[in-house]
């Protein structure tokens, strides 16, 4: 019974987690480049009462043996890189990419993050920024004369100034893919860094060496799915009841037992 009772709330603690990342999805359905998250989980260790294949009390091999299961515990919280649905801006400094690859940001402190989200924009000096001010990299810069911006699916940034009829370049947008996405460590304002689980970066030009190409005037929608994460929700509040029942029936029988007279 106290077994019971233990193994009953390592259930309750692993649909409370599955709730949360749920929640976090539902929260973020409407954010430009989010990437849904999924919790995993494992069953805890067994105990061997009696183990498979042992000899039984007339010399035979029993062929089932008796483990008890003590329980689950989260695996992992894993984030799903599937595309998100296009959205039509048209607006010159909002980009997608059509497939596998990143935007480059530059962090204040020199580090690069990863981004999916293309909302940009440009700074006072005409640098082409993200929402907190971080440079895409390599750095791109407008001139002030610029009359409009032009991204091509490769990647390459071309304005038409005032006066001149052919356009200029003045940049190329180049971008990050990871053998392991999922490895990723998200740090929130819709940035990933990379580490030891997702291996380096991989930087190329869009359209190039398995990476996406650009498109301009779009946004990258959350890939959440409002439906399955809704019924997800409701899947995890029943385990989560039937979890509680549990602990409520090994307390009955506890409480049975404590209360029996010799």
């Amino acid at each position: 019974m106290f077994r019971s009772l233990f193994t009953a709330a390592t259930g309750m603690q692993a649909q409370q987690l599955m709730v949360d990342v749920i929640s976090n999805n539902i929260a973020n359905v409407n954010t430009t480049g989010f990437k849904a998250s999924r919790a995993q989980f494992q069953d805890l260790l067994y105990q061997q009462d009696r183990s498979p294949g042992a000899p039984s009390e007339t010399g035979m091999q029993v062929p089932a043996g008796i483990q008890v299961g003590l329980g689950v515990r989260p695996a992992a919280v894993q984030k799903l890189f599937t595309q998100g649905d296009f959205i039509n801006t048209g607006n010159s400094l909002d980009l997608v990419i059509q497939g596998d690859g990143f935007f480059q940001m530059s962090r204040p402190d020199g580090t690069i993050a990863y981004t999916k989200a293309g909302a940009f924009s440009l700074d006072k000096d005409g640098r082409i920024v993200n929402p907190d001010g971080y440079p895409i990299e390599p750095p791109i810069n407008i001139p002030t004369t610029a009359t409009s911006v032009t991204v091509a699916f490769n990647g390459d940034v071309n304005v038409l100034t005032s006066g001149q009829t052919a356009p200029t370049l003045v940049g190329s947008i180049q971008l990050a893919r990871f053998i392991n996405p999922s490895g990723l460590q998200a740090i929130g304002k819709n940035l990933f860094l990379a580490t030891d689980a997702s291996g380096d970066p991989i930087t190329g030009a869009p359209d190039s060496q398995g990476f996406g190409d650009i498109a301009q005037g779009y946004l990258e929608n959350s890939n959440v799915n409002i439906v399955q994460e809704l019924a997800n929700l409701i899947t995890a509040q029943r385990a989560f009841d039937l979890n509680s029942k549990a602990v409520q029936a090994s307390d009955q029988m506890l409480q049975t037992t404590s209360a029996m007279k010799a």
